[in-house]
């Protein structure tokens, strides 16, 4: 059972990064280094962005079950 929490944090973890990636930058940060500050035609889409926070905010919070999980099967095992 650990190791599939293992997976499942590993697994959030690296979409998680990718998702916070993939934000339009708010101006002034590491975004606007690499081109984030460029405005494209296609980052413009309102749906998108609600879309794209949706999915983040849903991947943050199986992150943090998958971390408390495996905190509890770990003090519970040892």
């Amino acid at each position: 059972m650990v190791l599939v929490f293992e997976i499942v944090l590993c697994v959030a973890s690296a979409l998680l990064v990718l998702l916070v990636l993939l934000h339009k930058g708010r101006g002034g940060g590491l975004s606007d280094m690499f081109g984030g500050g460029m405005s494209s035609g296609l980052g413009g889409s309102s749906v998108a962005e609600r879309n794209l926070d949706r999915i983040t905010i849903g991947i943050g919070l199986v992150w943090f079950a998958s971390v408390v999980g495996l905190g509890l099967l770990l003090k519970s095992g040892s």
